[in-house]
């Protein structure tokens, strides 16, 4: 038996870090916990499964084009109300709302800059504003870029992410689709090239109309893209739709589009397909004086 007690030990409460909230991001694909800088840094895909989270319209910019060469243009185009619609609360609320929200006074933003030294057009949309619904304004910037494009003599990419024609413009909304066709009519016309990049998601009337019409179609990985969403079709149709309907792999396989490129490839791939465009373009204006094969102005030629 000891004759001496236990000895006494004081509890010793040590504190946790605090850790500042938002700092981390749980992958919704592959449940990796990723820190947000590194996300962003990787242009927000997962660094660890490449799964991609919706990239602003700002920074989509601010990843394709030169840094300091981006000029804005019709940023003060906004849509009017002259339905004065109302669903769950009027139309001019969910504007307002949506400014205040994205910072955005509309669904896309457009204008110029430089890519690797080219001049672009390139008009960006943002589905964080109305689902990147396209109304009456969308129409218009988009188109307008397409007829500046033509007075410059510039090549156009436009990138979209949409859920279609905006509903709380009727028939207004629809007519954009009509409109934006017909100005890249006038972009083919003068043997101008576009390429459509198509994001997570592109559906409705975008879809149905200037987005499927690249001289080039690129796609993100795994984005849905479609006119009616797959529920709806299966609704339709009475069937089950084939797995990976509607996304990039499924349409490529398909020819439905020409190529899916990741993110942080897309500067890149974007460049080279423009610059041999515009290279080319010029050859053929020039003829055919010892620079280039006749093969390769003949396929420039029946592409652009």
């Amino acid at each position: 038996m000891s004759f001496f007690g236990k000895p006494k030990y004081s509890k010793i409460l040590i504190k946790k870090k605090d850790i500042p909230p938002g700092l981390w991001e749980k992958c919704k694909s592959c449940k990796e916990i990723i820190h947000k800088k590194q996300l962003e840094e990787n242009l927000m895909a997962c660094p660890k499964c490449n799964f991609l989270y919706p990239l602003p319209s700002a920074k989509r910019i601010e990843s394709l084009i030169d840094e300091g060469t981006f000029v804005e243009m019709f940023a003060d185009l906004i849509s009017a109300d002259p339905l004065k619609f109302v669903d769950s609360k009027p139309y001019n609320v969910r504007q307002e709302q949506s400014l205040k929200k994205t910072g955005l006074k509309e669904a896309v933003i457009t204008g110029w800059g430089k890519i690797s030294g080219l001049d672009i057009g390139l008009a960006v949309m943002d589905f964080a504003y109305m689902g990147g619904s396209m109304g009456s304004a969308v129409g218009e910037k988009i188109t307008l870029l397409i007829e500046f494009a033509v007075e410059r003599g510039l090549p156009v990419a436009i990138v979209s992410a949409s859920g279609g024609a905006r509903m709380q413009e009727s028939t207004l909304s629809l007519m954009q689709m009509a409109k934006t066709s017909a100005a890249l009519g006038k972009l083919r016309r003068k043997n101008l090239p576009f390429i459509s990049i198509l994001t997570n998601p592109t559906t409705g009337g975008t879809t149905a109309s200037f987005a499927s019409l690249g001289d080039v179609i690129i796609a993100e990985p795994k984005a849905l893209i479609g006119f009616a969403g797959p529920r709806v079709i299966e609704q339709t149709i009475k069937q089950e739709l084939p797995e990976g309907f509607q996304r990039s792999e499924f349409l490529l396989e398909h020819g439905l589009i020409d190529m899916i490129v990741e993110r942080k490839d897309l500067k890149d791939t974007v460049h080279f397909i423009f610059d041999f465009f515009m290279n080319n373009k010029k050859k053929l204006k020039k003829g055919n004086n010892g620079k280039g094969t006749l093969k390769n102005l003949k396929l420039a030629k029946s592409i652009i």
